[in-house]
C-alpha cells in the first residue's frame, strides 16, 4: 500500500500548466512588468510564464524554512535579501505549488515592504486549498486532497530524500542492509511512482558519497544510521 501519495509530474504537464497560467493572466486583462520567481521551486514555471507572456524581466528571491544544522527556524525567511526599486511596477510572483503558503507569504511581504511595487499578484500551478494560508491570484489546479507533486527539477533530490526516509524507517525494524533492487522495490511500494534507473543510481551514489550508505558486499549496501542528519 502506498504510504505517501505522490504524483510524478512530466515536463509536458509543466509546460501546459504554465501556458494555462499565462492565459489566466491575459484573461484578467492584467500584464506584469516583471516576474519574480520564488526560488528554488518557482524558477522553471516563472521562466515559462515569461515566455508565454513575452515578458523579458525576471528575477528571483530565495526563501528558506531551514536554518543551521537542519533546525527549523521560527518562520520562513529570505536567504539572500537584496534591494530593487520597483516603484510603479506591476509584479507577478511565481511559485510551483502553494501548500502551506509560507514561502509566498514571506516573499510577498519582503517585496512589498522593500521593493515597493505598485501592484503584486501571485501565480502557482497548484494550490492545496485545504492547508494553504494564502490563495494565489492565478492557479491551474485546486488540489483538495494532499499529494506530493514530484516535479522534474527536484527528481534527483526527492529520490535521494525518499531513499533516506525508507532506510531510516526500516532501520527501526532492524533492516540495515539493502541491494539497490530491494530499495527500488520499496520506493515504488511507498510512493507509487517509478522515477527511472538513472535517478535511482544517482540517489544511490549520493548516499554512498555522503557516507549514509557503505558497500557491504557485492551489490549490497549498509545503512549507517548514526551518520544521518534530518533534512
Amino acid at each position: 500500500m502506498v504510504k505517501v501519495k505522490t504524483k510524478l509530474v512530466s515536463w509536458d504537464e509543466v509546460v501546459e500548466w504554465c501556458r494555462l497560467l499565462a492565459l489566466k493572466v491575459e484573461e484578467d486583462s492584467w500584464r506584469p512588468d516583471l516576474v519574480v520567481a520564488v526560488a528554488r521551486g518557482g524558477y522553471v514555471p516563472a521562466r515559462l510564464i515569461c515566455d508565454f507572456l513575452d515578458i523579458h524581466d525576471l528575477v528571483s528571491l530565495q526563501i528558506l524554512h531551514w536554518g543551521k544544522a537542519a533546525e527549523i527556524t521560527a518562520e520562513a525567511h529570505v536567504k539572500y535579501p537584496y534591494t530593487l526599486n520597483l516603484s510603479g511596477k506591476k509584479i507577478l510572483l511565481v511559485d510551483d505549488i502553494i501548500d502551506t503558503g509560507d514561502s509566498v507569504i514571506i516573499a510577498k511581504k519582503f517585496i512589498t515592504e522593500n521593493w515597493k511595487p505598485a501592484e503584486l499578484k501571485v501565480a502557482a500551478m497548484q494550490w492545496i486549498s485545504p492547508v494553504a494560508k494564502i490563495k494565489p491570484d492565478y492557479f491551474v489546479e485546486d488540489v483538495k486532497d494532499w499529494i506530493w507533486y514530484q516535479y522534474p527539477w527536484t527528481r534527483a533530490e526527492d529520490t535521494t530524500n525518499f531513499f533516506e526516509k525508507i532506510l531510516d524507517e526500516k532501520a527501526k525494524e532492524g533492516k540495515n542492509e539493502w541491494s539497490l533492487e530491494e530499495l527500488i522495490g520499496e520506493f515504488k511500494a511507498w510512493y507509487g511512482i517509478d522515477v527511472g534507473e538513472k535517478y535511482y543510481s544517482l540517489a544511490l551514489k549520493r548516499l554512498l558519497d555522503s557516507g549514509l550508505l557503505t558497500e557491504a558486499g557485492e551489490n549490497i549496501y549498509r545503512y549507517m544510521k548514526e551518520k544521518r542528519v534530518s533534512k
